[in-house]
Formats: structure tokens, sequence, C-alpha cells
């Protein structure tokens, strides 16, 4: 009985000494993980910058020839509202950016499917997408003008183009990554090749598309940017074109900062539909 005693005695002290470990590995979790979100932590970095930008401008640090003051741009882009071209070129701007976004994620995936899903189907298509993800924009720009002429079907092909690489490519990564255990529990439970695609293959590569569709609409702005000055007649590119020519350093600077923020919101949105579609993953980012 003493001897067991002594047992139990020894158990319980190990067992006190140990309770304080799993306190202290969930604290260490804690520090080395980014922590809670911040609230409306997406506007801090814009916000400094545009502090930082008022502070410049106030103190005269920044030259007004060179970067106009906010307060000046805020007053072009009132003027530009007032005459109603500030939301007439934004308006066309969207419509050639929303267009080309679609065709272009369509196209991304069924091509990232064809080529993730089968070994022909990947000889046949990485490479010729491969070819284009390293060929810029503004070099396949002269070709597609000999070839679709200068108008509108040229600008949303070349968006479409450039949009359905980061598409392709992360989706097809992460189909090549999915487990092979549940391509053989698909095998085991008879899956047809529809279901396999449905209930495995699509679902497995939502985290790679994800990251492909936000990488996709920065670049359709991006691309947006440089065929809106190819012979365009409107667009934000186009009102930009026009104040270069004339000087108006203003109304580019009004021009940049829409085509930031459509960028930033457009994250945002993306970020926003990631989290419901990938609520089923535990990350870093909460």
């Amino acid at each position: 009985m003493a001897v067991l005693d002594a047992g139990v005695t020894g158990a319980r002290a190990s067992a006190d000494h140990a309770e304080p470990i799993p306190a202290a590995r969930r604290s260490a979790r804690r520090r080395l993980g980014p922590g809670r979100p911040i609230p409306f932590g997406f506007a801090v970095g814009p916000v400094l910058l545009v502090l930082a930008w008022v502070i410049g401008s106030g103190t005269g640090a920044l030259d007004p020839e060179t970067l106009p003051a906010p307060w000046t741009v805020a007053g072009t882009a009132g003027d530009l509202i007032a005459d109603g071209r500030l939301q007439s070129n934004l308006l066309t701007s969207l419509q050639r950016a929303g267009i080309s976004l679609v065709l272009g994620v369509l196209i991304g995936v069924v091509l990232a499917l064809v080529a993730g899903l089968s070994r022909i189907g990947e000889s046949l298509v990485d490479g010729p997408v491969q070819i284009k993800r390293a060929i810029p924009t503004l070099a396949l720009i002269p070709l597609f003008i000999v070839w679709f002429g200068i108008g509108e079907e040229m600008k949303l092909i070349v968006i479409t183009t450039s949009v359905l690489v980061p598409v392709y490519i992360n989706t097809h990564a992460q189909l090549r990554s999915v487990d092979k255990r549940y391509v053989e529990l698909a095998e085991t439970v008879g899956l047809s090749r529809g279901g396999f695609i449905r209930r495995i293959a699509l679902p497995g590569s939502l985290p790679g598309f994800f990251v492909g569709l936000r990488l996709a609409v920065t670049i359709s702005w991006l691309a947006l940017v440089v065929v809106e000055q190819v012979n365009a007649t409107s667009g934000i590119g186009y009102l930009m074109t026009q104040a270069r020519t004339y000087g108006q350093i203003d109304v580019i600077v009004v021009g940049l900062v829409i085509y930031g923020l459509l960028g930033l919101f457009g994250d945002l949105a993306v970020r926003a539909v990631e989290r419901k579609a990938l609520a089923w993953r535990q990350t870093l980012g909460g």
C-alpha cells in the first residue's frame, strides 16, 4: 500500500508539474500567430499613405508640379463628376474589365481542369499557357492589333488572355496537390468522372483558385490601363492619356487613385467570398 500511495503521490506531483505546459504551449501559439484580425485593418496602410501625402503637400516637401496636393486632386475629381466625364469613363472601364474577368476566369478554370485531370490535356495545354505567361501583355498588343484591329474586341482579348494565366496556374497546381487518398476513396466507392470532378476535384482546387482570382482581379486592371491607351475613345485610361497630352497631372492622379481603389475593393470582395467558401479551413488568417 505504501508503494501504491507513493506511486499515486508521484503521479499527482507529475501531473501538477505538467499542467502549466499546455497553457504555455497555447501562449506560444498565440505569440507565433498573427493574432486577431484588426477591424478595418485593410484601410490602415492606404490611410497612412494619404496622411503622408497630405503632410508632404502641406509642408511643401512635395512639389505640386510633380504630385498635386490631395485637395487639388479631390477638387479635380469633383469637377470631372460635375460634368459627367468621370462616371461615363468609369462605367466603360468597369464593363471592359468585368466582361474580360469573367471570360478569363471561366477559360482559366476549364483549362486547369483539362490539364489537371489528364496527362494528355496537360501536355496540350500547359506549354502554351506557360509561353503566354512569359510574354508581357504589352508585347502582344502589336500582334493583336494586326489580328483583331484596334476596336473593342482587341481590348477584351488582351485582358482575357492576361487574366486566365494566374487562374489556370494556381488552380492547376492545387488540383495536382489533391490528396491521393481522396482519389483512391472515389475509386473505391465507384464515383463517376463527373462525380469525382464535382465532389473532390473542384472543392480541392478552391484554395488555389481563389489565389489565382485575387491575382486576376489585379491583372485585369493592369491590362486595362494598357489597352485603354491604344486608340480608345473612352475609359479611365483614355482620360489619363488625354490629360497627359495637355499636362493635366491632377487628372492623371485622379485616374491612378481610381485604379488603386478598384484594385483594393476588388481584392476585398474576393477575400470575403473566399472566407465564406473556405470557412472549413483553419488558417493563420482566422
